[in-house]
């Protein structure tokens, strides 16, 4: 009798050691699977609303050393003054020209399109913006490209139909954005890829 109980015992838990093993790793299998799906899922998503590559000659690509000559005014950007302009703003864009563009980057290492936007409002306006350029239209109230003022945000969209890529306005139809193709730059809207895929101008909410 003694015997038999032992055997039971020893079976049961062997038993219970192959359900136990079972369990785990066909519980570790499933998260495996979910996390591989959740990834992909976040890869779709993320080609989705992807920053394409521009091929362009930006209007300023470099950092700007202003040398005006007498009797002229020009900002940090070595543009014409303009009366109440925002000198801090012009400043630290010039502060960034030429980082290159590093999709997710964040610093002046290599930096994305939003992450500039951001950078530059925190230093400027003291606002914090949302991460992504497609999540900074909740920052914002939707104007046309007519209403656009300095330190306006510019949303385009991307050869799929999402918005993409995001920049500030400065003036006479200029905007600093980190473009893919040459980092932080100056480009013009009024024409060539960034007229055909502008999709609409944002005042930052109050």
């Amino acid at each position: 009798m003694g015997r038999h109980l032992a055997r039971v015992l020893r079976v049961s838990l062997t038993f219970l050691s192959c359900f136990s093993f079972f369990l785990l790793t066909g519980c570790e299998t499933v998260r495996n699977f979910m996390a591989r799906d959740l990834e992909d899922e976040d890869f779709i998503i993320g080609q989705l609303y992807a920053d394409e590559h521009v091929d362009e000659v930006p209007v300023i690509g470099q950092r700007v050393e202003v040398k005006p000559k007498a009797g002229e005014c020009q900002n940090a950007l070595g543009l014409k003054c303009g009366e109440g302009e925002n000198k801090n703003l012009y400043e630290t864009v010039n502060s960034w020209l030429g980082v290159p563009y590093l999709y997710g980057g964040t610093t002046r290492a290599g930096i994305d399109c939003s992450a500039f936007v951001g950078a530059v409002y925190k230093e400027v306006y003291g606002v914090v913006l949302h991460r992504t350029a497609n999540d900074m239209l909740r920052d914002v109230e939707l104007i046309t490209r007519a209403q656009l003022r300095e330190g306006d945000l510019l949303f385009f969209t991307n050869s799929k139909g999402k918005v993409s890529h995001v920049g500030i306005y400065l003036k006479d139809g200029l905007f600093a954005h980190s473009s893919t193709s040459n980092g932080v730059s100056v480009s013009r809207v009024d024409g060539g890829y960034w007229e055909k895929h502008f999709y609409k101008g944002g005042r930052v909410k109050k």
